[in-house]
């Protein structure tokens, strides 16, 4: 009978301890989180509302998981990813401000928010998120000025504050992040002048459509870039010692700017399909080195002459307009232009003498041609954009004066 006893209470006592060992790995498969992390969600919880139609902070119940909300990513105890808003195209997306709590998130990679109506400045916590890599808020309502503590962030590599209302200088703390790949800052209110950018992976610069201003030395932006977007800013200064270096550029828009000087040659040879220097102050004769295989060219609204080169016969959308070229159009640029090749050449508001078109010629269809206001009389009569007036030729006092 002892023996019995003695066998049924080891079964047991083998259970117990099954089951207490079982029980102990089912609480610590999968981490508690930080109480620092889990005060901190519930602080930017309080400072954010969903848009009309969204329910994307619905799943924010903190009787659960936060690891589970929507947008949160952890490793382990900590909160890596916060992506604040419904991702979806064309979803509604959150209002409030950004609260100071952020910057308790110490283990942040990546903290993106959605387009929508966050407010208020960029909080200076941010600086305290030392493995942040990826930082981006784009198409909300932040105000005030870049915090030059981002320049603290020396793994930050994407930094993305497009569409906001920001104001003040562009740090020359931020321009001094060794990784960064990726700085898009467009369409905000920025103004001084551009820090020097010194990262060496840095492929894409966007800071169009701000109130930047200065010259740009040789040596602010580095060799690496790919991407080079500067329109509609006050951009001053010559351009031809900086472009010479960054012959990595597929994409360059100095366009509305007050750039002077020539245009290098080199820029016709960059492996870009669009080249936007239109509207700025640049002058001298255009000499490309070789045939230009971009597919559009503007240069248009600047104050370049001398002769047009038949180099840019391969060109197929090309903006010479409101400049100062003189002497006749380049037969092989009307050749393609009549075999529909040139889809589109504005030379309006020049001063040439010529064009190699008889009056019995038809302009094909799917090609466009304006020469009025120049120093000639129009061989044919065709289409023009509004802005090119109506006056066909350009009076004789003018082109008498005139004389490349």
């Amino acid at each position: 009978m002892m023996t019995m006893v003695t066998s049924s209470n080891k079964k047991l006592t083998i259970l117990v301890i099954n089951l207490f060992i079982i029980i102990h790995r089912i609480q610590y498969s999968s981490a508690i989180l930080d109480p620092a992390d889990f005060l901190a969600l519930q602080s930017i919880r309080k400072s954010l509302e969903d848009l009309p139609g969204s329910d994307y902070l619905s799943s924010w119940d903190f009787t659960s998981d936060p690891c589970s909300f929507a947008g949160v990513f952890c490793s382990g105890e900590r909160v890596v990813t916060l992506n604040l808003g419904d991702p979806r195209a064309g979803a509604p997306g959150i209002s409030g401000v950004l609260d100071q709590a952020i910057g308790k998130l110490t283990n942040l990679t990546e903290f993106t928010v959605v387009p929508g109506r966050i407010t208020g400045e960029i909080p200076a916590t941010i600086s305290e998120l030392k493995n942040l890599r990826f930082f981006a808020i784009s198409r909300n309502f932040l105000s005030g000025e870049i915090p030059a503590t981002l320049g603290e962030l020396t793994s930050l590599r994407t930094l993305d504050l497009s569409y906001n209302q920001l104001t003040g200088n562009i740090p020359w703390a931020v321009g001094s992040l060794p990784a960064l790949t990726n700085v898009v800052i467009s369409h905000n209110r920025l103004s001084g002048p551009l820090p020097a950018f010194t990262s060496q992976t840095l492929t894409r610069l966007d800071l169009k459509h701000n109130n930047l201003s200065g010259s740009i030395p040789p040596g602010f932006i580095p060799s690496s870039i790919q991407h080079l977007s500067l329109g509609l800013n006050r951009f001053t200064g010559s351009v031809e010692y900086l472009l010479p270096q960054l012959n990595r550029l597929n994409y360059l828009d100095l366009s509305m700017n007050r750039f002077t000087g020539p245009v290098p040659g080199c820029v016709f040879s960059f492996p870009i399909t669009t080249l936007q220097l239109d509207r700025n102050l640049f002058s001298g004769p255009v000499q490309p080195f070789n045939e230009v295989s971009i597919q559009t060219v503007d240069l248009s609204h600047n104050m370049l002459y001398g002769e047009v080169s038949p180099l840019f016969s391969t060109v197929q959308n090309l903006y010479l307009n409101n400049n100062r070229f003189t002497g006749s159009v380049p037969n092989t640029l009307v050749d393609r232009l009549m075999d529909g090749n040139v889809q589109l050449l504005y030379l309006q508001h020049n001063f040439l003498t010529g064009v190699p078109i008889k009056p019995t010629e038809a302009i094909p269809v799917s090609s466009s041609l304006c020469l009025q206001y120049n120093c000639m009389v129009l061989p044919v009569q065709t289409p023009c954009p509004v802005e090119a007036g109506s006056q066909k030729t350009r009076p004789t006092t003018q082109c008498m004066q005139w004389k490349g």
